[in-house]
């Protein structure tokens, strides 16, 4: 009876110690730890990775001083819902060149819209109240671009020029997201000197004059949304 008595104690005793050390396990700190090794660069492989870096005022004529060399590419097409405007770019504004065809690759002109036009006179794109061409700029980076006017170039009919930012900008540096095309049968020379001119139309002036004779509201907003659906490069 005693014999009993006392394994049964000693059983229970082995069964309390079990359920100690299994609670002891489950509240260990190193799998917790190990989780987090395993988190941890993943996120920080998604902050650092990007194509490019992040342009500001600072880097952006660097950055675009050695991406023109790489990137030599002078012709884009625009498509529209009135057809297709082809434009070439021309090699000696280095940095407006580079800059388009960067944004271009980028994506960044699909789906911004024609968002002034003023009949006989300019049709001007790059912009949009949409939510999505925000978060491209902010996603590309805040910079303006250097004038480049002693070219020779004039604001004649058909070519493509870039309009100075809207804010306090005495130089006219340009925004370099927008552009404009000059749609007028005359030219628009009282622009020359004051706005960088770095393409011309070579296919398409039918489609900017179809565009330029839709109907707008006073300042030249379009009535009805004019999009960009598609820039992209041809040879």
């Amino acid at each position: 009876m005693k014999l009993t008595i006392l394994i049964s104690f000693l059983l229970l005793l082995l069964n309390c110690e079990d359920t100690q050390t299994s609670k002891n396990s489950s509240s260990e700190t190193p799998s917790k730890l190990s989780i987090k090794k395993e988190i941890k660069p993943e996120k920080i492989i998604q902050k650092s990775e990007r194509e490019f870096p992040l342009l500001t005022e600072k880097n952006a004529m660097d950055f675009f001083l050695g991406y023109e060399k790489e990137n030599k590419e002078n012709k884009v097409r625009i498509t529209t819902d009135f057809g297709n405007i082809d434009i070439l770019l021309f090699d000696k504004i280095k940095f407006h060149r580079a800059n388009f065809i960067f944004l271009t690759k980028q994506g960044y002109f699909d789906n911004t819209q024609f968002y002034r036009i003023v009949n006989n006179f300019i049709i001007q794109a790059g912009n949009s109240d949409q939510k999505e061409v925000r978060k491209k700029r902010i996603n590309i980076g805040k910079y303006l671009l250097p004038t480049d006017t002693n070219r020779g170039y004039k604001h004649h009919r058909g070519v493509i020029s870039m309009p100075s930012s809207e804010i306090d900008n005495p130089h006219k540096l340009a925004s370099p997201y927008e552009f404009f095309i000059v749609q007028n049968p005359v030219g628009a020379y009282h622009l020359d000197g004051d706005y960088t001119i770095f393409g011309k139309v070579i296919s398409g002036m039918n489609v900017v004059d179809e565009i330029a004779k839709q109907e707008a509201d006073g300042r030249g907003w379009p009535n009805h949304n004019i999009y960009i659906r598609k820039v992209e490069i041809i040879n």
